[in-house]
């Protein structure tokens, strides 16, 4: 999860539900993923017996997508693959040279999915505020990702009290600024907020995206995220809560290299010319020139000295230095002045 270079961002293609229940569909998004250039792919598993009682009422986005002729656990149910099916998931993930990430969202999928040795977990929003929920991962040691949309600072704060009771440090923990609605409006997505989580929890921090397009994700890079989420899917006209808000896999490829190519434009913050710079100081930069012929033993002075490109010669921040004294030998009109 974290990555040895300084700047160097990780990125999860979220693939979520998106597969709508299909094994074929979810393989299909590795193989997307993989082309796309991220650095894992991540599911969601959950027994939806576990996860929801039948009378949990769809989010609104939710109903906005899908329609209200179902609830929650229904819906759900649909989209819920089995645990032999996420472990084939895991083997073609495997096979195509990316990682496999999966959200549990109940204790018997954080069993489930702890015996696939994943090295780290994404904890959603939701789950913040689940004790249970949180003492079952902490007890894995595995590092974590947690998602910190819904939350006040309090609870976040409560959450990470929770893993450091059973050891963690800082340093295993990084948590994900979000706005939990589907798409996010760019109002609300409040950017600023990863910088106030890194300084009050003394952890790194991330961004998980849920705006559409692909321009807050690359904000988030340049501004410091070190892990970035994104919703993808293999078609936003598929049915389902969360394809609307998701990218396509050209654009996933697209958000790809744009947030490395925003990363590695951040560099270090120490300000020195670079090497391509340094090879452009002689066209873009001026000297002090001859402005007409002048004698040897002429004195120098505002009227026969100018400055002009290139800049391979005296730099014109010594003109009080030049001028008033004589020249040393004869020079043309535009020849760079020596003492």
């Amino acid at each position: 999860m974290r990555c040895e270079k300084k700047r160097d961002i990780f990125i999860i293609a979220e693939a979520g539900v998106n597969h709508n229940g299909s094994l074929d569909l979810a393989l299909q998004m590795i193989r997307e993923a993989k082309k796309a250039g991220v650095d894992a792919i991540k599911f969601q598993t959950f027994r939806t017996d576990e996860l929801l009682s039948k009378f949990a009422p769809k989010a609104e986005y939710q109903k906005k997508q899908t329609g209200n002729a179902e609830n929650q656990k229904e819906m759900l149910s649909r989209l819920e693959l089995s645990f032999e099916e996420f472990r084939s998931l895991k083997k073609a993930a495997d096979q195509e040279g990316i990682l496999f990430l999966s959200t549990p969202f109940d204790l018997a999928s954080i069993d489930f999915l702890d015996s696939l040795e994943m090295p780290f977990w994404k904890i959603p929003s939701g789950e913040v505020t689940d004790l249970p929920y949180l003492e079952k991962i902490a007890k894995t040691e595995k590092r974590i990702l947690m998602s910190t949309g819904m939350c006040e600072m309090e609870e976040i704060g409560q959450a990470l009290q929770v893993f450091y009771r059973y050891g963690y440090t800082q340093d295993q923990i990084i948590l994900l600024h979000c706005t939990t609605e589907y798409p996010a409006p760019v109002s609300e997505v409040n950017l600023a907020a990863m910088e106030t989580l890194r300084k009050e929890f003394g952890v790194e921090v991330g961004y998980s995206d849920h705006t559409e397009g692909i321009a807050v994700s690359i904000a988030a890079a340049a501004m410091g995220a070190r892990v970035l989420e994104k919703h993808f899917t293999l078609d936003r006209s598929l049915p389902g809560p969360d394809h609307k808000a998701s990218l396509v896999p050209e654009e996933l490829k697209e958000l790809t290299d744009s947030v490395r190519a925003a990363v590695q434009a951040v560099g270090s913050g120490e300000k020195y010319p670079t090497e391509a710079e340094r090879r452009n100081r002689i066209a873009a930069r001026k000297s002090l020139v001859a402005r007409e012929r002048i004698r040897a033993g002429e004195i120098l002075t505002e009227e026969n000295v100018t400055v002009k490109r290139p800049g391979d010669g005296l730099s014109p921040m010594r003109w009080y230095e030049v001028l008033g004294t004589k020249a040393k030998r004869d020079f043309e009109e535009d020849e760079l002045i020596e003492i």
